[in-house]
């Protein structure tokens, strides 16, 4: 049952070849297997207890009413960030919010289970989604562990949403829910060969998701197909009473029609080349996938300059440290009384009492810097945030799309996995083009496009807000054409 698609589930499900029990039955037995024994992928921070019972009560719902959609009896991952009001805990990784369970369902949970989804488990995580340190390893958490990447075990999986990427590159599940903030779809997503978007501010709602920045973060599916990605997409987009953002949806709730393998017949496609000449292996692959666009009939703009690209980090930075210490404490303060902390300054005084277990490898430069901040009345903060959409959007995205006339720009996601290095953290890993898309709050999406010594490497296509439509019919046509995702090995290492 490997590798089978949604629309291969449903199908079996419709035959009769194939329930929902059975399937979750599969999945649980392989995570034992994969996951917990054998090659340790580390991915998966806690199971559903009640999953089986959920699957045995939709497939008897099935049986009398037919499926809800194509969501019905699927199991999906969502990550450790995630609020669910069920047996689980919700911990971001973080042995200081160890036993703690929100009263309240995310909105995009409740999407999940209104559609017939079945919540399989938690994900591992970076901890604190990687705004913990400076020098952190991606993939690692003092709740769970180190998560591997099941290409090359000693391999880094990126984050911070490294257990989705992995739980679905390696058949854990059918599809599984990331966050970002800035790359934690895109790298795990491209970092383990699978398909991940990043969508729109606003299309999906925060609310219910420990936070790090209310201005970038967003949910997004991660899965092994851009159809898979797609269906699950719409599962979790709606308008949210709990995050106003949502208003601005445009209500794209079903993105299957969209999938065309004709999708870049009359494209304009731009090619982000300040992007490249980071690993020639990486622009190797870059190049036979702009061959493979031109091939498909899309006219590609090449190069193209996002002048602005660069500009953003030092205030985006301000504004990440200014947000994550109002959100944060937002969120943990709305726990309630019975929760183990209750405000980032707990939280900074718990790692301090318990550094052998929380600090075993890096610190907590971040969450201290965090808590030296004000409120987010502050000039600087206010200022910040200005100059962010100025250049990320109208300055940035907005103005290179308008100047060329494209549908889309293409930039590679990312390097290689690095080796997992618990000494200087991650000091090999590779930039993709996440930063921009982040700051501007628009969308993006990665795809598999090639292997550098068995290692995945992806291609990003992103452009203006709420093109997720779009971007789904680029990156469709883009992988059904190639179709050069490869199931990881589990190898010990790429070289004994």
């Amino acid at each position: 049952m490997n590798e089978l698609s949604i629309f291969e589930i449903q199908q079996k499900f419709e035959q009769g070849t194939l329930t929902a029990h059975q399937l979750v039955s599969h999945y649980l037995e392989r995570i034992e297997s994969i996951d917990r024994s054998g090659p340790m992928l580390n991915a998966i921070i806690e199971l559903n207890p009640d999953a089986l019972a959920i699957a045995q009560l939709l497939d008897e719902e099935r049986e009398a009413n037919g499926p809800r959609g194509p969501m019905h009896g699927i199991p999906v991952l969502v990550k450790d960030n995630i609020d669910t009001a069920d047996a689980m805990t919700t911990t971001a990784g973080s042995l200081a919010l160890a036993g703690s369970r929100p009263n309240q369902d995310a909105f995009i949970v409740q999407q999940l289970r209104k559609a017939g989804a079945i919540i399989l488990g938690k994900t591992n995580l970076s901890e604190w989604a990687n705004f913990r340190s400076t020098r952190s390893s991606s993939g690692w958490s003092s709740r769970g562990g180190q998560t591997r990447n099941p290409y090359a075990l000693d391999r880094n999986p990126c984050g911070s949403s490294s257990g989705s990427g992995v739980a679905v590159a390696a058949n854990l599940c059918a599809v599984a829910i990331g966050t970002e903030t800035d790359g934690s779809i895109l790298c795990p997503a491209q970092t383990n060969g699978v398909v991940g978007i990043k969508p729109t501010l606003g299309l999906v709602s925060r609310s219910g998701i420990i936070p790090i920045a209310h201005s970038q973060d967003t949910a997004g599916p991660m899965a092994r197909t851009v159809a898979d990605a797609a269906i699950l997409l719409g599962a979790l987009t709606g308008v949210d009473e709990r995050d106003a953002e949502t208003a601005v949806n445009k209500g794209h709730a079903d993105y299957t029609s969209y999938l065309d393998k004709n999708g870049l017949q009359g494209a304009r496609i731009g090619v982000a080349r300040d992007y490249f000449g980071r690993d020639p292996n990486v622009d190797a692959i870059m190049e036979q996938s702009i061959a493979a666009m031109r091939a498909l009939g899309a006219e590609v703009v090449d190069p193209v300059e996002i002048k602005t690209k660069d500009q953003v980090r030092e205030s985006e930075f301000t504004v990440l440290l200014y947000e994550f210490k109002a959100d944060l404490n937002q969120y943990l303060a709305a726990l309630g009384d019975d929760a183990p902390i209750s405000s980032l300054e707990q939280l900074i005084a718990f790692n301090n009492a318990h550094p052998d277990k929380t600090m075993p490898y890096f610190g907590q430069e971040l969450l201290q810097m965090a808590q030296e901040k004000g409120a987010l009345t502050d000039d600087d903060y206010v200022e910040a945030l200005q100059k962010n959409h100025q250049l990320s959007r109208g300055e940035g995205i907005d103005a290179t799309m308008s100047e060329h006339q494209l549908d889309a720009i293409i930039a590679p996601s990312g390097q290689p996995a690095w080796p997992i290095d618990w000494v200087n953290g991650d000091s090999h890993k590779g930039i993709g083009a996440s930063g921009i898309t982040a700051v501007s709050g628009y969308p993006s999406i990665t795809v598999p496009a090639g292997y550098v010594h068995g290692l995945p490497v992806g291609m990003s296509i992103f452009a203006q807000a709420f093109s997720e439509p779009a971007l789904i019919k680029f990156a469709y046509a883009f992988e059904q054409a190639t179709k050069v995702r490869q199931s990881p090995q589990f190898l010990p290492t790429l070289f004994s």
